[in-house]
């Protein structure tokens, strides 16, 4: 709880009287340290290479509270501590690094004239680290990374660039945009200024348009990401509807997923990393169309839309509006791309309009403001204000948000950019992204579905309480330090945008007396905060978004990341000690016992989930209490609208947009994508981005090859038809026999080949001779030696039977291929270490375990920096190895799942199908949906977002 009061100015500015900010505590108690009022333990941090047990990341003896997770301490030690390993400049404990950055936060507030006196400064700074210590709410990973170190105290993690119709401004945005890839973070920026490529340049030639620069800046990215980064290089590009060259941009990757295609039946190696995706362009940005009301109209009503030359503004062209927009949808249900931007939706909430409008957003669509600015995020756990009764602590939960508006607002006084102009817009403007996670996880846990009305009134009674706490404290701190220096010129818009957020607020129709509390406060909020604002203007021009929370949300143990619903019902744990193992969700017990259900009951139930991963028929539970665990995952998924639902709820009270991608089943239509998109705009999002699973996996070919490209040539013509020449085997020729085991299943494989050493022929021994089984490996084995006789590459047969998925999967016995996907996964993964060349088996993504530690050890070596290098710490991260599950923490036989590493790969398990998931590219693992971008539970690393 903080007030306001009159104190004498510190600061070298011209400015009456300054009024500090007076603090009470809330969550400490006077006189005692929180870090006195938990129990601290020593732990070692070990993480190995599930595959074949190597240490890639070992600090023994790091501090940390008894009650976080090995998960968040092995997270947190391994990415956010610095100095070098191994030296006395490391940091050892969680005491440290919340330190590092809270002592540097306190000494700016108190440098910048935020505190009345020297003892609120010191309430502030203990109610902080609580916070932080109690895992209550994270900066984003900018701030663990950079504040108090030696490092540029960089603290945004989302940025916005801008690119005029200049040769210069091109080149520079190249160069821009490179320099924040390089620091890890990522950019997004509107190409629609760039004159289209039906207009003529001023020496009188035409200009290439702005989808050709799209491929210099591709390259840039994908560059620097191959020079060292840890994580594929994170951007949007957006191009306004309206555009002559609208069309091509909304192509470009589905025709990309086209050469893959073709590409990858070719026998290349086109999985993401493989040495022949260098080809492929347009693939490390996010694509997006700003598609206006106009336009949507003009799809509703089945008219023609007019594409304007950039130049002049004229009507170049007029497209059938229906249709384009029906290509969006075609494209997008072909490799996920272009998202929608709802350009009128997203500047009639803008609250600085006259300054300039919002044309692009960040690469992960939740931070929208101002060309050429930044946005630091920072988000709370919901599930730390869930009382013992189940209701959610409104006031408490105001308190906090308090706390962390303010904290955030501080940062930028001593925060450093990637460059001026950035710098200059982030100061003038103050740009903030308070959110949350563990929404998915509070619902359940407190008998809500997430696609219900329950649910949704729930959420947005929270984030309408959130955004409005955000601004009342935002219009104090305009009282005690002044409001952002672009307030005057935009005061009406500023204020007007107020009006709509109470608005929309009033219009939450509440389904529970505790959906009536957490509505009644924050009515409150946004009539005291436009009262207090009215009079002393706001400090900051945006307060809230809702970001993917994907390193952050380990580190705080959430269970669900930002908006998202609960991934599955089991998870992945990993236990004090080394190993992991599968458990159910802490929040079904909870929520079992929220729905009334008996202790006896709730056993049974969680016992019978951690068996089939689902609540299907599970004993006693009752069908209409099944919604409850609908996840994103598993028998009863979500639906799509069900996530757009929940988006268009809780849209009206951020001052940004959400990071969220809607899934769709592979089974989904393009007609159904145009609903997806068209209902996004209906309800009011301001950003919608979708992905049909396996789109990018099983897209089908083309076949509009002409009819004549088929036929027989001309008789005129002199046919000359080339035949394959099988070269046999030598009577005697060397072989080698292995002898393996998959899943529990043993086998044999011989391999025959020619003096000159090349791969000739293989036998399998596998199953009971006479068994079907043994049969069909004969003919198999049979089939391919006849191939290789014939001069088909083994490279072909590998790229092709490799990552191929069926029973009997799961951990081997041999060193180099520690788990395979199915007995001729590892067959084909076997041969290829034992018969391709270095180059061959680089380009598959098949190494030795001897290789691999070359290779790690390598990178290790190349730092010669004397702090540590994040990048390269990042990227020595791996998930523990499976060990059997500790009997204090479960008794559940895990035998079945033996072959999981992440909760992805149980969820896999259990459904018996692949999960449309990336694999982690620190790593390997598979990594889970954060947002719209992915994160690893094993070792942190995100796609893309902080």
């Amino acid at each position: 709880m903080t007030e306001t009061v009159g104190v004498k100015t510190t600061s070298g500015k011209k400015r009456k009287a300054a009024r500090g900010l007076t603090v009470r505590r809330v969550f400490t108690t006077e006189g005692v340290h929180p870090y006195d009022e938990v129990t601290w333990e020593q732990r070692d941090v070990v993480m190995t290479n599930w595959r074949d047990g190597s240490v890639n990341f070992e600090q023994r003896g790091v501090e940390f509270p008894e009650f976080w997770s090995v998960n968040a301490t092995n997270i947190v030690t391994s990415k956010y501590f610095r100095g070098a390993v191994g030296t006395e400049a490391r940091e050892h404990s969680l005491k440290q690094l919340i330190d590092r950055v809270v002592k540097t936060y306190t000494l700016a507030g108190i440098e910048h004239g935020y505190f009345a006196t020297d003892d609120d400064a010191e309430v502030f700074e203990h109610e902080l680290t609580w916070m932080l210590l109690h895992q209550v709410f994270s900066f984003n990973s900018p701030v663990w990374f950079n504040v108090g170190t030696r490092s540029k105290q960089q603290v945004s993690a989302c940025f916005i660039l801008s690119v005029d119709d200049t040769m210069e401004s091109i080149l520079n945005w190249y160069k821009e945009e490179g320099l924040i890839f390089k620091g890890g973070s990522g950019a997004g920026l509107n190409l629609s200024r760039i004159r289209s490529s039906r207009e003529l340049l001023h020496s009188g030639g035409t200009a290439s348009g702005p989808v050709s620069f799209m491929r210099g800046a591709d390259a840039s990215a994908g560059t620097i990401k191959s020079g060292g980064a840890t994580r594929r290089a994170a951007k949007m590009v957006v191009l306004d509807v309206d555009h002559p060259d609208i069309e091509e941009f909304i192509q470009t990757k589905s025709r990309e997923e086209l050469k893959i295609k073709a590409l990858r039946e070719a026998g290349f190696d086109m999985d993401l990393g493989g040495g022949d995706m260098a080809s492929v362009q347009y693939q490390n940005a996010n694509n997006s169309v700003r598609v206006t009301d106009e336009f949507m109209r003009a799809v509703e009503g089945g008219t023609d839309f007019g594409l304007r030359a950039r130049t002049t503004g004229e009507v170049v062209d007029e497209v059938d509006a229906k249709e384009l927009f029906g290509s969006m949808a075609k494209a997008a249900w072909e490799c996920a791309d272009p998202g929608l931007q709802y350009d009128d939706t997203i500047n009639d909430w803008h609250t600085c309009p006259e300054t300039g409008r919002i044309t692009a957003s960040n690469p992960c669509s939740e931070y929208m403001h101002l060309d050429n600015s930044s946005c630091n995020l920072a988000s709370l756990n919901l599930m730390k204000f869930v009382a013992d009764d189940g209701t959610f602590d409104a006031k408490l939960f105001a308190k906090a948000v308090e706390f962390v508006i303010t904290a955030m607002d501080i940062s930028i006084c001593f925060a450093d950019f990637p460059t001026e102009a950035i710098a200059d817009t982030t100061r003038k403007f103050r740009q903030l992204g308070i959110g949350y996670a563990n929404l998915g996880a509070l619902l359940m846990a407190t008998g809500h579905a997430y696609d219900s009305e329950d649910g949704r009134s729930l959420a947005a009674a929270i984030t309408s309480l959130m955004t409005g706490v955000s601004y009342r404290r935002s219009a104090e701190l305009a009282g005690v330090v002044g409001p952002y220096e672009g307030y005057a010129r935009n005061a009406e818009a500023h204020q007007r945008v107020m009006r709509k957020h109470a608005a929309a607020n009033d219009e939450i129709r509440a389904q529970h007396p505790n959906d009536s509390a957490i509505r009644k406060l924050a009515t409150e909020e946004w009539q005291r905060g436009i009262e207090i604002g009215t009079k002393n203007g706001w400090r900051n021009a945006q307060a809230s978004v809702l970001a993917p929370t994907g390193t952050i949300g380990f580190m705080m143990d959430c269970d669900t990341t930002g908006i998202e619903p609960d991934f599955s019902l089991v998870k992945f744990k990993k236990l004090v000690g080394g190993g992991s193992m599968q458990i159910v969700n802490q929040t079904v017990p909870r929520a079992l016992t929220s729905l009334g259900y008996q202790q006896e009951q709730v056993e049974a139930i969680v016992e019978y989930i951690a068996e089939h991963g689902h609540v299907i028929d599970a004993p006693g539970l009752r069908p209409e209490h099944y919604e409850v665990f609908d996840c994103a995952m598993g028998e009863r998924a979500i639906a799509p609208m069900g996530h757009v639902r929940m988006m268009a709820a809780v849209q009206p009270f951020l001052s940004g947009a959400i990071s969220k991608t809607v899934n769709m089943p592979e089974s989904a239509t393009i007609s159904d994508v145009e609903e997806i998109y068209f209902q996004g705009w209906k309800l009011g999002l301001k950003a919608l981005a979708i992905y049909r699973d396996n789109c990018k996996v099983g897209q089908p070919l083309s076949t509009g090859k002409s009819e004549k490209a088929a036929s027989e040539p001309d008789e005129s013509e002199k046919v000359v038809e080339y035949r394959p020449v099988r070269k046999r085997l030598p009577k005697k020729r060397p072989s080698q026999t292995v002898s393996f085991t998959v899943g529990g299943a043993e086998g044999y494989l011989t391999a025959g080949s020619y003096p000159d050493d090349g791969l000739g022929e293989i036998f399998v021994k596998l199953g009971k001779q006479g068994s079907t089984l043994a049969g069909v490996m004969d003919a198999f084995a049979t089939s391919i030696s006849v191939g290789l006789q014939y001069g088909i590459p083994l490279e072909f047969y590998v790229s092709k039977f490799q990552n191929l998925r069926f029973e009997p999967a799961g951990m081997t016995d041999d060193p180099d291929v520690r788990f395979a996907t199915s007995v001729l996964d590892y067959l084909f993964r076997r041969l290829a270490l034992d018969y391709l060349p270095y180059e061959k088996r680089e380009q598959l993504g098949i190494f030795t375990a001897a290789e691999r530690s070359s290779a790690l050890a390598g990178e290790d070596a190349g730092s010669g920096e004397d702090e540590v290098d994040l990048d390269a710490l990042r990227g020595s991260v791996e998930s523990s190895s499976i060990s059997a599950a500790s009997e204090t923490e479960s008794s559940e036989d895990t035998s079945d799942l033996a072959g999981a590493h992440t909760t992805t790969e149980l969820m896999e398990l259990h459904l018996g199908k692949a999960a449309d998931a990336p694999l982690c590219m620190t790593c390997g693992t598979k990594m889970r949906p954060a947002g719209s971008c992915y994160a690893c539970e094993g070792c942190g690393a995100t796609s893309g977002c902080s």
